[in-house]
């Protein structure tokens, strides 16, 4: 029924843990990069995000944000996505993200966005 309450793996072994669904469909939770991800300076993250009522739609569109905890740097990543249920009831979630980082003036805001 793509809920999106649990704990998520990404192919790059990134985890997203969602506590459940409130009455309004917002969720939070936290998000722990993988190894892959190559920042050995990321900490545990919160996320805070919102899905679609699946009393209304079965494969949910999703959103949520990540602040992340760093040690020495500002980064948000909003991630934009859906729900799918497969014919053997398997949840998959695909998603597109962005990355944020803080520009130190307005001439660098060109490459603050991945």
């Amino acid at each position: 029924q793509c809920l999106l309450s649990g704990s998520w793996r990404s192919d790059t072994s990134c985890r997203m843990v969602v506590s459940t669904l409130d009455k309004d469909n917002r969720f939070s939770g936290f998000y722990l990069p993988g190894p892959a991800a190559g920042y050995s300076e990321l900490l545990t993250s919160p996320l805070e995000g919102s899905q679609q009522d699946t009393g209304l739609v079965s494969q949910p569109i999703f959103s949520f944000t990540v602040n992340w905890r760093l040690r020495d740097a500002a980064r948000t990543t909003v991630f934009l996505g859906q729900c799918y249920v497969d014919t053997n009831g398997e949840e998959t979630l695909h998603a597109l993200w962005l990355l944020r980082e803080a520009a130190d003036s307005p001439a660098e805001d060109w490459k603050a966005t991945r």
